[in-house]
């Protein structure tokens, strides 16, 4: 099922702004939130879906947009995509039912002409970045995604025994002593790590997400389709179970540094032995905004990613063969008349 949340009050489709929080429609500047869209008796006014056959060719699926009727293309993860063809959101419910439906979404704050800022911004800070790497046809490939997330909570005990040793010295007259006290240090802690985040999609790189991080979870909201609607989704597409490893693995590194950290007042500490035991209290499925620019300069792929709550990014500039040319040459240009300089105030001197 195609889903988009049609205005009340002009019938155009609206999207989710995450500046105001609310659904917000660009025709006739309507606004509202996405409880009190859910208010609204049903009708083909406020609230249209399309049941459509869907075809699938290696992995492809196809669905009709309902407010052009265009055939759009896209894989079995899409949740939320938006028409290339009259731009309106479109929602594939059916996606995100049942064991599919994620328990919360953490809507966007940062909005599109916020994160264009952002991006500008970010490029300055490269005096050797192309000039046509912030035209206008790139700055709007920025696009507003919802990444698929566990959450996972644990339990952990660590039981860590370490050497450690204090030293002082003492002077006796012309002789210098100095004496060494060795301990046994042995150290249980228990921790408790609330929503470590994992992102299930195979689309977005691990170590790229894990530098988006933090998100304010206080901010959370139960899982509504209106939330997404003017931004693309996509489901999971590996299990909680699938990557427990990797969220296993994070509590565990954090737990050990927790526990270590209480071994102070020694001039050296050695561990020789540590066990740790996990055990998981919960895990969630959620969404997290995440505004993407993915582009490819001379032949080499680049991709700019912003936290879409909090504005952290994280990216890579491309460099311009010719401004380095150019800088190389300004550079080598001043340093032969500098040295020029010099060498005639030399000879005058002589």
């Amino acid at each position: 099922m195609v889903v988009t949340y049609k205005c009340p009050g002009c019938g155009a489709a609206m999207a989710y702004d995450g500046e105001s929080g609310k659904l917000s429609c660009e025709s006739c500047g309507n606004q509202l939130t996405v409880e009190e869209y859910n208010n609204i008796p049903l009708g083909e006014d406020t609230y249209t879906h399309e049941e459509h056959g869907e075809e699938q060719t290696i992995q492809v699926q196809i669905f009709k947009c309902p407010s052009c009727g265009a055939e759009l293309m896209t894989d079995e993860h899409t949740v939320a995509t938006i028409c290339t063809y009259c731009g309106n959101p479109g929602l594939i419910s059916d996606r995100v039912a049942g064991v599919h439906s994620p328990k919360a979404v953490l809507p966007f704050r940062i909005t599109k002409e916020q994160a264009v800022e952002r991006f500008l911004k970010w490029t300055r800070h490269g005096l050797l970045t192309p000039n046509d790497f912030t035209s206008k046809n790139t700055l709007e490939k920025i696009t507003g995604m919802y990444v698929p997330y566990w959450l996972y909570d644990y339990r952990v005990t660590v039981d860590m025994k370490a050497r450690a040793t204090r030293s002082h010295t003492t002077r006796r007259g012309d002789m210098e002593y100095t004496y060494t006290d060795h301990y046994q240090v042995y150290r249980q802690v228990n921790t408790e790590f609330q929503r470590i985040p994992v992102d299930a999609s195979d689309r977005m790189d691990d170590r790229i997400m894990e530098s988006l991080e933090p998100y304010d979870y206080q901010e959370m909201k139960d899982f509504e389709m209106g939330y997404l609607s003017g931004y693309v989704a996509d489901k999971y597409s590996a299990g909680s179970d699938d990557l427990q490893g990797r969220a296993k693995n994070r509590a565990r590194e954090a737990a050990i540094g927790v526990t270590r950290s209480t071994i102070g007042g020694y001039q050296t500490v050695q561990v020789i032995d540590q066990r740790v035991n996990i055990h998981e209290k919960n895990v969630d499925y959620v969404m997290l905004p995440v505004w993407v620019l993915n582009y490819r300069y001379q032949g080499q792929d680049y991709a700019f990613t912003l936290n879409g709550q909090t504005g952290k990014l994280h990216g890579k500039l491309p460099i311009s063969k010719g401004k380095m040319a150019k800088w190389f040459g300004i550079i080598s240009g001043v340093s032969f008349v500098a040295i020029l300089a010099f060498s005639l105030i030399g000879g005058l001197m002589v």
